[in-house]
């Protein structure tokens, strides 16, 4: 594989190794109130390490190589507070110190203002920067060549943008009250980020990053993914029980799929035919086929969470919110095969393969 971009090593501080053979489907499981990440070999389901010290990680993402991750801390802390990876070996304490010198906070900036986003090496874990960011961080996602993440921040009603080559962030952008969830295009020249507040999603152009358009959605539009060619954008509104079909050549719902109670997660099959959601209020798991719309479901309890379609396996990964553990699905049948016990709870999760 080929580096997803240039960086300085400046930093090793692996906690938790991970399995020397690599898998050829990884899947990385933020475990939230653990503050670490899991790695689970997806061809035997089966646990091959942690990634630790993330305090609160709930956002994830990665290129489409899975070389390095980008995760998000859902909370907020003290300026000056986001811990600083140790310094690499030949490199002086003096030089570490300046290397990593905080500027001062603006006058006006809040005290408990900031949060950080880390960047990792997935092959060992280690955390390569710690990038300071204005607010408690959701999701997170990459563009596809891996020079650029954002992070949805709900209190800040906005994005923050990563310069993933400097290490830097470069700039916010507003979108909306209570931004949660961000997917980007097929070639990265789009990001699209929900708005629960206002029941909108905005599409950001990111050559100048700024919002271009937004699209109505149903109530509290959260969790969001792409067809695979990138022209229909589906979303989880999750106070009424729809998802919304956007298509982004007309720029709105075209269709909208009743489901029922509170949802949560989505995701999309490889062959974008058939689209899963996890009712997490009514504990089911639905499948909808697109072509026709109809839906197949079968129960899942407690609270079906985030979920992610495990590509060439014909499987579904599926957090629970009020149990410690991941579903394996069958994606035809929505049998449950088998769980996985985990620490904490599953958030945003990263399908990597090789």
């Amino acid at each position: 594989m080929k580096p997803l971009f240039q960086l300085t090593l400046l930093a090793a501080t692996l906690v938790s190794p991970l399995a020397q053979a690599v898998a050829d489907t990884t899947v990385y499981v933020p475990l939230g109130s653990a503050g670490e990440v899991l790695v689970i070999d997806a061809d035997r389901d089966t646990v091959v390490g942690t990634i630790a010290d993330l305090p609160d990680v709930h956002g994830l993402a990665s290129a489409a190589d899975g070389d390095y991750l980008v995760a998000g801390q859902y909370a907020g802390v003290t300026t000056g507070e986001a811990p600083v990876p140790t310094a690499p070996e030949g490199m002086s304490k003096a030089e570490h110190e300046a290397h990593h010198a905080k500027p001062a906070a603006p006058p006006s900036a809040p005290a408990e203002a900031l949060s950080f986003v880390s960047v990792i090496r997935a092959d060992d874990g280690s955390i390569v920067r710690r990038i300071e960011v204005p607010g408690a961080v959701h999701h997170t996602a990459v563009t596809p060549d891996g020079r650029h993440a954002v992070a949805t921040h709900p209190n800040q009603g906005g994005i923050s943008v990563i310069d993933l080559s400097a290490f830097r962030a470069l700039t916010t952008v507003e979108t909306g009250p209570s931004a949660n969830y961000a997917v980007f295009g097929p070639d990265g020249g789009r990001v699209y980020v929900s708005n629960a507040g206002n029941n909108t999603v905005s599409e950001i152009d990111t050559r100048h990053w700024v919002v271009r358009r937004n699209f109505e959605t149903g109530a509290s539009p959260e969790h969001m993914v792409l067809s695979p060619d990138g022209a229909t954008l589906y979303v989880n509104n999750v106070d009424d029980g729809t998802v919304s079909e956007i298509s982004l050549r007309q720029g709105t719902a075209v269709r909208t799929f009743e489901i029922g109670g509170a949802l949560h997660g989505i995701d999309v099959s490889q062959d974008g035919r058939t689209l899963f959601v996890s009712g997490r209020e009514e504990n089911k798991l639905v499948a909808i086929e697109l072509a026709s719309g109809k839906m197949r479901s079968a129960p899942l309890a407690p609270s079906p969470y985030h979920l992610a379609v495990i590509d060439g396996t014909g499987k579904l990964y599926v957090s629970s919110a009020e149990e410690p553990k991941l579903w394996v699905v069958d994606q035809e049948s929505l049998r449950v095969l088998s769980e996985i016990p985990i620490r904490g709870e599953g958030h945003q999760m990263v399908v990597v393969q090789q």
